[in-house]
């Protein structure tokens, strides 16, 4: 039933030697919403950005998760084969790209933006956490168009058989990550910040969805086919599991920290009685 969205070719239009493929849309899409859905989380009482800053901020966002996400993938994922072709570093076009590393060069974004305009680094963070998964979603279904991160050999009634992944129907491993890194977290980080007091605590959203992103990461990875040149790391464990338990961690210990403090300081509670 999914296969054709596989069969799909991943350039949508070629212009000579410039191709538009559905790779590069669906990070512009998932940046462009994500702006601005941030510019609407701007617009409410006690923001932690203005409108301008947030428009501002988008060209750190973009810098930070394409070139962290790039870097990532050639250090995490495939180090000899860069160091031995370097060149290929910059054919971003061709795939491979890695969430950790675009956090990474997110959370770097973010505190350089957040020094240089004077802003308070966590209420910043969890404005751009809330609208993280919205990146992941689209991340998640152009993995799928374009037939790779596929997930394990399965005979369930969903299987796909992806043209890059031999005769074996496969899990659509991509589309769970986009449920449940993309909609539910959403979900989640939406309804902890309408329905509780995560604006008054400065970490909260970005602990819950750092905290998120690791469970469903390492829970999907059950179901996705290992990188063909990395294979189990060691009894079944992958490196996606492995970069994501200190993302689980650090989202643990930040959301435990936020939820400690008092109200907007951040500062422990006092226990004495009155």
């Amino acid at each position: 039933m999914l296969e054709w969205l596989v069969n799909i070719d991943p350039v949508i239009l070629s212009l000579g030697p410039l191709a538009i493929r559905w790779y590069a849309l669906a990070y512009i899409a998932g940046i462009i919403i994500g702006w601005r859905y941030i510019l609407v989380l701007a617009k409410t009482p006690g923001a932690a950005m203005s409108a301008k800053n947030v428009d501002d901020f988008i060209v750190w966002a973009t810098i930070g998760i394409v070139v962290g996400g790039r870097l990532g993938y050639v250090l995490f994922y495939r180090p000899d084969f860069y160091l031995a072709n370097p060149q290929f570093i910059l054919y971003v076009w061709q795939g491979g790209m890695s969430f950790h590393g675009g956090m990474l060069g997110m959370m770097a974004a973010v505190a350089l933006f957040c020094r240089r305009q004077n802003l308070k680094l966590l209420a910043v963070s969890d404005m751009i956490a809330a609208a993280t998964p919205i990146g992941l979603f689209f991340g998640r279904i152009a993995n799928f168009i374009n037939a790779e991160l596929f997930g394990r050999a399965s005979d369930v009634p969903w299987a796909v058989v992806f043209p890059t992944g031999g005769p074996e129907p496969r899990h659509p491993s991509q589309l769970y990550e986009a449920g449940l890194e993309g909609i539910v977290l959403f979900a989640v980080l939406l309804a902890i910040l309408y329905f509780t007091k995560a604006r008054e605590r400065p970490g909260a959203l970005t602990g819950a969805m750092f905290l998120g992103y690791g469970v469903a990461r390492i829970f999907v990875e059950l179901f996705r086919e290992p990188d063909p040149f990395l294979g189990f790391i060691f009894s079944g464990i992958t490196m996606g599991q492995i970069l994501s338990l200190p993302v689980m961690l650090l989202g643990a210990y930040l959301l435990f920290r936020a939820l400690r403090g008092d109200p907007i300081s951040g500062a422990a509670p006092n226990t004495q009685a009155s």
